[in-house]
């Protein structure tokens, strides 16, 4: 499947997942979606709380699926929030996707009312420190 193919389905299901958003207090729902090892598409939302740093990050949802079905490898990941500005991961989110993907895997951020960005995880994540640095 081409990317432009992969990424209309990325786009569909983080765009399907991120009306289920709870976000109440911001009101700014956002929606990831990842393509794993496995071939899947493992969906996200963003889920605020009344006391703030409780939340779940869209990323960070959609992660947990992803590892909750048995994949274990980020192939791609499409992120959909509010706006025209595209809307990337956070520093957090960005960390969880270093856990679980490659340094060349492309993210995509969009904003709906405008275009997408597509950037590396290392360019996002420059010089960053990763599983690979722990002994196991």
């Amino acid at each position: 499947m081409s990317h432009t193919a992969i990424d209309k389905v990325l786009f569909e299901a983080a765009s399907a997942i991120r009306a289920r958003s709870y976000s109440p207090y911001s009101n700014f729902a956002v929606g990831a979606a990842i393509l794993a090892d496995d071939g899947q598409v493992y969906a996200g939302c963003n889920i605020e709380n009344a006391a703030f740093p409780q939340g779940n990050c869209a990323e960070a949802s959609a992660i947990s699926a992803m590892i909750a079905a048995g994949a274990k490898r980020i192939k791609r990941i499409y992120v959909v929030g509010n706006g025209a500005a595209p809307v990337t991961p956070c520093g957090g989110c960005r960390q969880r996707i270093r856990e679980f993907a490659d340094l060349d895997i492309e993210i995509i951020s969009h904003g709906v009312d405008g275009e997408p960005l597509i950037c590396t995880l290392e360019h996002l994540l420059p010089h960053s420190f990763g599983p690979e640095y722990l002994s196991r």
